[in-house]
């Protein structure tokens, strides 16, 4: 078999066999096809596509390239939750101990942000101590003492998709369907889970900037999955401003914290996240229909089981679960700095992007792998889309190292503030199975 016979029948438009996928991605992970040949046939699919069963192929192929989870000891019907990432979204934080609380075995792997995008494991470190990279039996031993298990993913899963992705991520093959929805779904595979949930964000601050798009990937997820028999659900959300008011590592898990408490019920973050927990607990058998599994999550928020599953994980993972209740044991930031409206209005749109952008410059977030995050600083986001503000009231207060610079008017700019009321549109847009 050659790698030419491949790049020229998906350049022509054909399609490919299992057969050849297999060749492909095995030679891909072991360095016995060229990078200039994968990247030819990545550019390939970007142009022509691929069909389900060709994406199901790379998929398991990339799966199989690594070690797998074998979570078939662990008794009930195990749940995942996987979102396309945006700024402020924290709602894995929030989600997990609800659905452990609710009965429900939930396994997550989680990875790091890069760039404008914060990554869960980076939130989940800022609680001291916790252990956010677990071997396998100590995600198994997670998952059976707390009903939740959540880890970084660890070098030995999925390589052939790393080794992909550095390839697309500079050959501009990126956006491609096929191959980001390969890319997700290997993961989730190998993770071990029955069922899966996921949150296709769209808008302006998503990867996905259109319905249509993010309808086309929610879709090819969803077909892959059912394709492998596993048991699945998308949502598609907007992601036109940042989710909930924090943002930075501490002051997200902050907020989750206090979501838990019973606060901020009527906030999208809140009534997003739980919306995918009542999800997975239908797709984990815990609940028959939406209104029942509604129910389960509210009882779990307001009789305090969801908190305390969270302290009960905190403390099973090594972490310090007395900052859960007093945040000054939280990393702290050096100074405060208030971002004022300059005359009233409503405002009209927020830039997620922007501000991950800005809180990535002050330290929350990574410009390169390699940089070390400032637990403590981040943005306290004061108005949304939709809300009246009057001058000089503040928009933002961001937290800073001591001595930082912060740049207000960029903080300004990605604000559109207009002398018209403006509408707040629904953060559900869509549903998929």
């Amino acid at each position: 078999m050659r790698m030419y016979d491949l790049i020229y029948t998906k350049k022509m438009g054909g399609e490919l066999t299992p057969e050849q996928i297999a060749f492909w991605v095995k030679g891909a992970a072991d360095g016995s096809v060229q990078d200039e040949q994968s990247a030819a046939l990545l550019m390939a699919i970007c142009w022509r596509g691929m069909s389900t069963e060709e994406t199901l192929a790379l998929t398991l192929n990339m799966r199989d390239s690594g070690d797998r989870v074998d979570l078939s000891d662990v008794p009930g019907i195990k749940v995942d939750k996987h979102s396309t990432g945006g700024v402020g979204d924290k709602t894995t934080l929030i989600l997990g101990p609800i659905v452990a609380a609710c009965g429900v075995p939930c396994a997550m792997f989680s990875g790091r942000g890069l760039g404008h995008t914060g990554g869960t494991v980076d939130k989940y470190e800022a609680i001291p101590g916790l252990q956010v990279v677990l071997d396998i039996p100590g995600f198994k031993r997670s998952l059976r003492e707390t009903g939740f298990a959540n880890s970084a993913q660890t070098g030995d899963i999925c390589p052939a998709d790393r080794k992909l992705y550095a390839l697309r991520d500079v050959t501009a093959t990126v956006e491609s369907i096929p191959l980001i929805t390969a890319s997700i779904m290997s993961k989730k595979l190998a993770g071990g889970s029955d069922a899966l949930v996921l949150d296709v964000k769209c808008g302006g601050g998503a990867f996905m900037k259109t319905l249509e798009e993010a309808r086309a990937l929610a879709r090819s997820m969803v077909d892959v999955g059912k394709a492998h028999g596993m048991r699945i659900k998308a949502c598609i959300t907007r992601m036109e401003e940042p989710l909930g008011w924090a943002i930075g590592n501490a002051l997200e898990v902050m907020e989750s914290v206090e979501i838990l408490q019973g606060q901020h019920g009527d906030t999208d973050l809140a009534q997003e996240s739980f919306r995918l927990a009542a999800e997975m607990l239908i797709l984990g058998g815990a609940a028959q229909d939406l209104d029942e599994a509604q129910a389960k999550v509210a009882q779990a928020v307001t009789s305090g089981a969801a908190m305390q599953k969270f302290r009960e994980w905190t403390v099973a993972n090594g972490g310090d679960a007395r900052c859960l209740d007093d945040f000054s044991r939280f990393a702290q930031p050096g100074q405060a700095v208030e971002v004022r409206a300059p005359q009233a209005g409503w405002i009209h749109a927020v830039d997620s992007r922007a501000l991950g952008i800005l809180a990535m410059e002050q330290g929350a977030g990574r410009r390169s792998k390699d940089d070390v995050l400032d637990m403590g600083v981040g943005i306290r986001v004061h108005r949304n889309v939709g809300d009246a503000v009057q001058a000089g009231e503040p928009i933002f207060t961001v937290y800073a190292k001591a001595g930082a610079g912060v740049p207000v008017d960029r903080f300004l700019t990605a604000v559109d503030l207009r002398s018209e009321p403006a509408e707040r549109g629904p953060w559900l847009l869509e549903e998929l199975s």
